[in-house]
Order: structure tokens, then sequence, then C-alpha cells
């Protein structure tokens, strides 16, 4: 019969609760990552797959990825060609033909924007992670001493009233 304190056990190590901040926020830093990146489509599995390959922390992981979300996922979009386009220097507006609406006329008229759109998404990636990293270690610092304060303010009236 599984005991209450294996789940326990279990689901420390699951969310990986002793883990160091530095560790906590670079998982969270590599989600906003995988946030930005233009992989659409795979960000799950590459959380997961980052989660096994190097151990870390899938909940923080996730919360990382979870930037791009359906609420968000449009003005990341933009954002991405945006900066590709600038970087590459491209017209900002492609031309649409809408007399032949059909994969192939949609596929010639996106084509001269996979590269600054991947180009862009990269590089929303790599400053979303840089910023994010310090954020989330301090935040997790910060809780973690806050919630050592009130701990030990606890203790010495718990032991009062024996």
């Amino acid at each position: 019969m599984v005991t209450l304190s294996q789940i326990r056990s279990h689901l420390a190590r699951l969310l990986h609760l002793k883990e160091s901040p530095h560790r906590t926020a670079l998982a969270f830093a590599v989600g906003v990552f995988i946030a930005f990146s233009p992989t659409y489509g795979l960000h799950t599995l590459s959380v997961l797959f980052c989660a096994w390959a190097f151990r870390l922390n899938a909940v923080a992981l996730l919360a990382g990825s979870l930037i791009t979300n359906p609420w968000t996922l449009v003005p990341v979009l933009g954002a991405t060609l945006w900066t590709g386009v600038q970087l590459t220097g491209l017209p900002e507006v492609p031309s649409a033909d809408w007399k032949d609406v059909s994969m192939t006329v949609f596929y010639e008229q996106i084509t001269p924007y996979a590269a600054p759109f991947f180009l862009g998404g990269f590089l929303l990636s790599a400053i979303g992670a840089a910023v994010s990293y310090p954020l989330a270690y301090l935040a997790i610092t910060t809780h973690r001493r806050q919630r050592a304060q009130r701990e030990a303010e606890q203790l010495p009236r718990e032991s009062g009233l024996d």
C-alpha cells in the first residue's frame, strides 16, 4: 500500500523542492527560451525533453514556456516576425495575392519570411531567457528567505506553548 509519506517524497522529487535557486531559475529561463522559440507545436515536447535530458525542474520549465499561450500568441508571433524583419531588412507587409488562394501560392508568399521569423524568434528567445533568469532567481531567493523568516518566528511561539 502506498503511504502518504511516499506520495510526498515522490512529489518533492518531481517538483525538485530541495533544488538550488540557480537550477530552478535556470529551468524557468529555459522554459522562457522555449516559449519564444519559433518551434510552435513542439513547445511541450521541448519542455519534456529538457526536463528529461538535463534533469531540470519540469514545473519551472512548463511555467516559463506558458508565457506563450492562446492569449499571448498573436503578440509574440508579431514581435517575432517584426524583429526578424528589422534584422534582415525585408519589407514588413508581405504582398498577398487573393486571386489564387492555394497552398502553393501561400507557401510562395511566406517562404521569404521564414528566415526572418526564425531569426527573430531565436533572438527573442535569448533575450527572454537572459532577462527571466535573474528575475526568477531574485523571486525564488526572496521567497525562500521570507519563508525561512516566518518559520523562524513561529518556532519560539510553538515551543512556548509546551
